[in-house]
């Protein structure tokens, strides 16, 4: 547990893929302490948050959920029975936690949509087994109690970030902003287009950012790396990422109808393991879909009996 300026505690846990940690916080409230995210619910994930609350000086009374990833939910339960806290978490996030860690139906979703969107039969297998090999870690809590942007808890402000994943929330407080995976250090964050996701999420991404930077916060604390000093600059530095990979997208398309995993290659390379690989593929349509929307690309969808059964994209005409 490390101690962070204006009381603030961070609890870094291990992730068995990269980056190789998470950070959770924990935030002094009236009572106690609100915990923020608790990593992937690891098979020893409950010993170790045991140990960590054990060196605090007041109880833990709330949890507040960022998002529904594996590394920021997956120990939610152990959390809320070691400490009966309120849990908290947003009200578009807890939908769509519920649509992929409690349906059966997830996994055929995600193979369908990586098959309209080019990926071969044996590829789409291989990434559909790579994805849900995290399912048996995560382990939600029924029924949180709902919060959205706007809201207040505890002195916070809950400040949507819309990008990363649709419902994503963050805290701010005082110039702090407990930020996610909203901004990092050295890695840029994924922002996928998934199925039941919204439809033009770089679009909110950027325009999340936009608000970062409106909203000027002193320091922000994310879910992975260091702190970061400059919020609005790294803010700036994200959108200038992104402004340069949709040139690259753009540049990958001509004539020739190409589809998401093909153009998945130029932008992201060759050689990506199939998780990765998993992930470059929902990163290559936010793209398109934002180029689309700025007039730079057409999609294209091939239908049979009113359902979409392929996409693919050219140059704009």
């Amino acid at each position: 547990m490390d101690e962070l300026p204006g009381g603030l505690l961070r609890v870094t846990m291990p992730l068995p893929m990269r980056p190789g940690h998470v950070h959770c916080y924990l935030v002094p409230v009236d009572g106690g302490f609100m915990a923020v995210d608790t990593g992937l619910g690891l098979p020893d994930a409950r010993e170790r948050w045991e140990a960590e609350l054990a060196q605090l000086d007041g109880p833990v009374v709330g949890l507040f959920i960022t998002h529904f990833h594996p590394d920021h939910i997956g120990a939610a339960a152990d959390v809320r029975d070691l400490t009966h806290a309120r849990v908290y978490q947003g009200r578009i996030d807890a939908e769509q936690g519920r649509l992929a860690w409690e349906s059966d139906e997830w996994s055929w979703a995600l193979a369908d949509w990586f098959h309209v969107h080019g990926v071969p039969g044996a590829v789409t297998e291989e990434l559909i087994e790579q994805g849900s090999l995290y399912r048996p870690f995560i382990r939600t809590v029924a029924d949180p109690e709902l919060v959205d942007d706007g809201d207040h808890l505890d002195g916070w402000d809950v400040v949507a970030a819309p990008g990363h994943a649709d419902g994503q929330l963050t805290l701010l407080k005082d110039g702090v902003l407990l930020a996610a995976d909203h901004l990092l250090t050295r890695i840029t964050p994924t922002v996928g287009l998934w199925p039941a996701s919204r439809p033009d999420p770089l679009g909110d991404y950027l325009a999340s950012l936009e608000r970062t930077i409106e909203l000027a916060p002193d320091v922000a604390y994310g879910g992975h790396g260091d702190p970061i000093a400059d919020p609005v600059g790294r803010a700036h530095e994200l959108i200038a990422h992104h402004h340069e990979r949709l040139h690259r997208a753009a540049a990958a398309l001509g004539r020739e109808p190409r589809t998401g995993y093909e153009v998945s290659y130029p932008l992201f390379g060759d050689d990506l393991p199939p998780h990765v690989r998993r992930f470059a593929v929902a990163e290559t349509l936010s793209h398109l879909e934002r180029l689309v929307r700025q007039g730079r690309a057409e999609r294209h969808d091939a239908e049979h009996d009113g359902n979409v059964v392929g996409v693919s994209y050219t140059a704009a005409q």
